[in-house]
């Protein structure tokens, strides 16, 4: 997207372009190809939902890329996205829809289904259009550029997760998730630890998504563990099964040791090949 491109009002502008990820378009294209190449995720049908990391690229973009090529060996696109991360940035009660037609990266205008935005906010209180909450927030903006690349047309519904009991939310979602509709989850995992100390609580965690320990999850240090919980309270509720496909953290990608993140690519499937 070109850096003088005039965005309507009704576009949510990019926050961490140049930060997080490149903000050249042609090289933004060439590291999220880069990852996508990379990567190589076992075999999986039947994927209705991701978890993936936020951090910058060059800390998370190497596990991203796992859950991105897998979806990109789907063999058809999703309705829509359902993007839920939780608030870095805000204070808030309950879910942020934002009041958006469109998310833009340096790659284009990523569209919202305005639509679905409007039903979950009809549908129930939880569900708020606070927009500002999406100002600055970089956890559901540093997804779209793989998405672009793998689903460029298909629309997101963007959930920004405040103080919320996610089994709630998860109810409300299962209510309206149409079978062909797929949710990405954005979170990292433990922070700041020693890289032993670390790969040993992630691993806790991890374990923990894979077998459906809602409790142990509840009590681990993912940031986004409210969307991780109602994911899980889908899975629960619609049968679906948990599969690890890539786990590392800073210190295998960015080189220092001493205190690192944690990222994990999750996927649910309702069919495995």
């Amino acid at each position: 997207m070109d850096k003088e491109m005039r965005l309507s009002p009704g576009i949510r502008r990019p926050a961490v372009a140049g930060m997080f990820y490149p903000d050249d378009p042609a090289l933004l294209q060439e590291t999220v190809d880069d990852f996508l190449k990379a990567a190589t995720p076992a075999p999986l049908a039947g994927v209705r939902a991701i978890i993936v990391p936020h951090a910058g690229y060059v800390y998370s973009g190497p596990v991203a890329g796992f859950a991105y090529r897998l979806l990109a060996e789907q063999p058809a696109p999703p309705s829509r996205i359902y993007l839920m991360g939780p608030a870095h940035r805000a204070w808030f009660q309950g879910v942020s829809l934002g009041n958006f037609e469109g998310f833009a990266t340096p790659l284009g205008v990523m569209p919202v289904d305005v639509a679905a935005v409007s039903r979950l906010i009809e549908r129930d209180p939880w569900f708020q259009p606070l927009g500002q909450a999406h100002q600055g927030e970089h956890c559901l903006e540093v997804q779209l550029p793989f998405l672009q690349r793998v689903w460029a047309d298909v629309p997101i519904v963007p959930l920004l997760f405040g103080d919320v009991n996610p089994e709630v939310i998860a109810r409300v979602l299962d209510g309206v998730l149409e079978p062909d509709d797929l949710i990405v989850v954005s979170s990292d995992l433990s922070h700041y630890h020693s890289y032993s100390d670390a790969a040993r609580r992630d691993t806790a965690f991890i374990e923990a998504v894979l077998r459906g320990d809602q409790t142990a999850v509840a009590q681990g240090e993912a940031c986004g563990q409210a969307p991780i919980l109602a994911v899980m309270s889908l899975a629960t509720l619609r049968g679906w099964r948990s599969h690890l496909l890539d786990y590392r953290n800073s210190g295998d990608t960015a080189g220092d040791r001493r205190q690192v993140v944690g990222y994990a690519a999750i996927a649910y499937a309702s069919d495995a090949l």
